[in-house]
């Protein structure tokens, strides 16, 4: 999630036109689209594979204060506390920052290809890991916490995260699992226009099923198979259903910018942050706060900073911004890491590709789609579909990326294009296995059930 950085404050918003024109502000052309990659991360100490605290001489305070003086890193402070870093040296820009229970977020710079991706990534992992190592403090790629109980996650001292806290089991049994115990990945695309929004969106809802079921990577709670093979995805099922889901409204004819705007009006907001605090206004509506009418701030207008805040907290598996944010995959290995933005690119960079993948959703319902979301978290691509299951369609859906991707010819310094990044789902596809389903086989045989080889094994 987006860290707040105090600076100059933004316009007061005059009328609900200005929202959705700030949205439309987001369109570019083609020569600049660019790929924004973010992932978390759970750390653990290497001794006894203990969650990592914010406090302390090697708790997560003093790695982002190691990662500041070590490798230029600019802080950012809330209340005496370190909360995230920054960096705007393209490409090694981007911004490290805190999830709820200690997850560890890269949010990674606008780049023009996934190899440029591979190598921030990997840079990252390298600064982590060397500053890391020094503390005891190791990093595990995974979509739920495998190990600990919700009690034994630690809290990080953001304000916004106890507003949150409080509110989420108002609205859904297992929000504050989604907040403190799960880790994801996501892309960040572009778009041209309107219509091209419209598409891609729409494309990132229908096929974002398919990739929780190829990225699917959380099977453990607690040191135990919990049933699925992604939990995460299970846990926004249940997390809030005003701010989730998969947008039904999107596929309506009439779709657009203003649509979404009226969307985000009446989800309930979580904050307001003035004077360098966050005011607890959760359950209001935006809406309201546009017509003066919140009750904590009677007569106070939203600025643009406090819409951008706003759109922060909405959580579809496709959110909208200034651009589109893919939200369906678990956190996983660097491979994996680097193969979601190689798969969204090649579908929704790449004309023939889209138009492809627009013309296979096209007459999928909204049943179907529900059908998906509900039962990938626990058979991935083994659920069913049409007659067949998911991984024929998977298969398919990965033809169309390779195809965008070989057209882009986007080529490193070896002289091979971005499909190298698939290689990992091609392999999964011909396995019909997930990540989750491969660390149940080790699990299960060379683990013993003992869940602390999964740390030994699978560590960055």
């Amino acid at each position: 999630m987006s860290t707040r950085v105090d600076g100059p404050t933004s316009p007061v918003i005059e009328s609900r036109d200005e929202l959705v024109a700030n949205l439309e502000a987001g369109s570019k052309p083609e020569a600049q689209w660019r790929i924004g990659t973010e992932h978390e991360k759970f750390g653990f100490y290497t001794s006894d594979h203990s969650p990592v605290p914010y406090e302390g001489e090697r708790g997560i305070g003093a790695l982002l204060l190691g990662l500041k003086d070590r490798f230029g890193w600019d802080p950012v402070w809330e209340q005496g506390n370190i909360i995230a870093l920054r960096r705007g040296d393209c490409p090694k820009g981007g911004a490290v920052s805190l999830e709820p229970g200690g997850q560890l977020e890269l949010s990674g710079a606008p780049l023009e290809t996934v190899h440029q991706t591979s190598e921030e990534i990997r840079q990252h992992l390298v600064e982590v890991g060397e500053v890391g190592r020094e503390l005891g403090i190791g990093f595990l790629g995974l979509g739920f916490s495998p190990k600990w109980t919700l009690a034994q996650t630690p809290i990080m001292p953001k304000a916004r995260y106890r507003i949150m806290a409080r509110y989420m089991p108002k609205v859904g049994l297992l929000g504050l699992d989604m907040m403190f115990r799960t880790a994801t990945v996501q892309v960040n695309l572009d778009f041209a226009d309107e219509a091209d929004m419209v598409k891609k969106l729409r494309a990132g809802l229908a096929l974002q099923s398919l990739a929780t079921a190829l990225f699917a990577n959380s099977p453990f709670t607690e040191g135990k198979l919990n049933g699925f093979k992604s939990y995460r995805a299970e846990v926004w099922r249940d997390t809030d259903p005003d701010r989730s889901g998969l947008l039904p409204f999107a596929f309506e004819p009439g779709m657009g910018f203003e649509r979404y705007v009226d969307y985000a009006l009446d989800v309930p907001m979580y904050f307001v942050y003035r004077d360098y605090h966050y005011i607890d206004v959760a359950g209001a509506s935006f809406r309201d706060f546009l017509a003066g009418k919140l009750a904590t701030l009677s007569g106070i207008r939203p600025t643009l900073d406090d819409w951008a805040d706003h759109l922060t907290t909405l959580f579809p598996d496709v959110r909208l911004k200034q651009f589109l944010e893919m939200r369906g995959a678990d956190a996983g290995s660097f491979a994996e890491l680097c193969a979601l933005p190689a798969l969204w690119t090649g579908l929704l960079y790449d004309a023939t590709a889209l138009a492809d993948a627009s013309a296979l959703i096209a007459d999928w319902t909204e049943a179907e789609r529900q059908h998906l979301r509900d039962t990938v978290p626990r058979l991935a691509l083994a659920t069913p579909f049409r007659g067949g299951t998911l991984r024929e369609v998977a298969g398919e859906v990965l033809r169309l990326a390779e195809a965008g991707l070989k057209r882009r010819a986007r080529q490193d310094r070896k002289g091979e294009d971005e499909r190298k990044h698939l290689a990992l789902l091609q392999e999964a596809i011909e396995r019909g296995q997930s990540p989750a389903e491969v660390l149940l086989g080790a699990y299960e045989r060379e683990w013993g059930g003992d869940i602390d080889r999964l740390f030994d094994t699978h560590a960055f």
